[in-house]
């Protein structure tokens, strides 16, 4: 096992599989502050005990976006199928023996989601996903939280996020000036709506508790 993530963060994904049934573990954060980097640590902890089914493979496709006028603020809640990722969840956690469920993936070099890129397999226990909105409380987004058996909130300086989304749109094309448009205009105002619900969460992990982050 590796011996890379804090002792505690390895203590509480071990508690969830010690019940011998399937279990969902959320882990939720505003753009920028290192869930995906976390779900893969966990990953490489757990081994085949664990699987992540990331909430982004619900990105509504380009051509939607622009049909609805949204295309402009990419990333919103309204975004997203958020009701198609609640209905992947509660098959997920019903999943039968034997059975496979197909997830879908989101490619950052497509900017599109891609359907059944994920094969989620009926033995392994523990169920990792990741994403902006698991904590939000508006729509579609308010039945997630009841579905999630944990949720780990992410709490990462502003100024660091900020850092690591300009560094990341610059990598997938942007600008520097696009970049910091997009982060003021879209990446913020949703980091802000994230933050209002972090209370909803299970465990906060901040540079304090986490230095992983």
């Amino acid at each position: 096992m590796s011996t890379s993530l804090p002792s505690a963060v390895l203590q509480r994904a071990q508690a969830l599989l010690a019940s011998g049934q399937r279990r969902i573990l959320g882990i939720a954060a505003a753009p920028g502050a290192g869930k995906s980097t976390l779900a893969e640590d966990l990953l490489q902890a757990l081994g085949d005990q664990a699987q992540i089914v990331p909430m982004d493979g619900f990105h509504l496709a380009n051509s939607e976006l622009q049909r609805l006028g949204r295309a402009g603020r990419k990333g919103a809640p309204d975004t997203f199928d958020a009701a198609g990722y609640v209905a992947l969840l509660h098959r997920i956690h019903k999943q039968q023996p034997g059975e496979t469920i197909y997830a879908p993936e989101y490619r950052r070099e497509l900017e599109e989601g891609i359907a059944g890129a994920i094969a989620v397999e009926s033995s392994t226990p523990l169920i990792i996903t990741e994403g902006n909105y698991l904590l939000l409380e508006d729509g579609a987004w308010g039945a997630v939280r009841a579905v999630l058996d944990e949720v780990w909130f992410l709490d990462l300086d502003s100024s660091v996020r900020q850092q690591r989304l300009l560094e990341r749109h610059m990598r997938f094309g942007r600008s520097r000036e696009a970049a910091l448009e997009w982060i003021a205009v879209t990446d913020e105002p949703n980091a802000q709506r994230i933050e209002r619900n972090r209370n909803r969460a299970d465990w906060i992990l901040n540079r304090e508790n986490f230095g992983g982050i």
